[in-house]
């Protein structure tokens, strides 16, 4: 596996502004960098487009849609970018749908919250060796 000298790239998706900056302010520790973060399905799919993250963080309920949409336009458009579900939406069947769809890790926000940074690495980590 390639060892990574720059930072990760990170995206938000999360419908909560106030859990956006709780994670960012989580994940700023010179290794991870936050390069945008949206709350509406086209605007993180936008955003997720054009800064091209290595990361994307991906809450389940979006303002006005589903994460899943964000999930299916963007991983065989850019299949590199590793998605870790973060949701309180963390049931069987919607771990089941992500993980189907090309997430490669699903937390819940209510149980697994301190996993976030070590979750992003890993993710980061498995880009690398594609």
């Amino acid at each position: 596996m390639a060892q990574r000298t720059s930072p990760i790239k990170v995206f938000l998706a999360d419908d909560s502004a106030l859990i956006r900056t709780r994670v960012a302010a989580m994940l700023a520790n010179g290794k991870i960098d936050v390069v945008g973060q949206a709350e509406t399905p086209q605007a993180c799919i936008d955003g997720i487009l054009a800064t091209r993250p290595d990361v994307v963080v991906l809450d389940v309920q979006l303002d006005g849609g589903q994460g899943l949409e964000v999930l299916k336009a963007v991983h065989p458009a850019a299949p590199r970018i590793a998605f870790v579900v973060f949701s309180n939406n963390s049931g069987p069947a919607y771990r089941k749908r992500y993980l189907d769809s090309g997430a490669v890790r699903f937390l819940d926000k209510s149980a697994e919250f301190d996993q976030l940074p070590g979750a992003v690495a890993a993710a980061a980590h498995q880009t690398v060796s594609l």
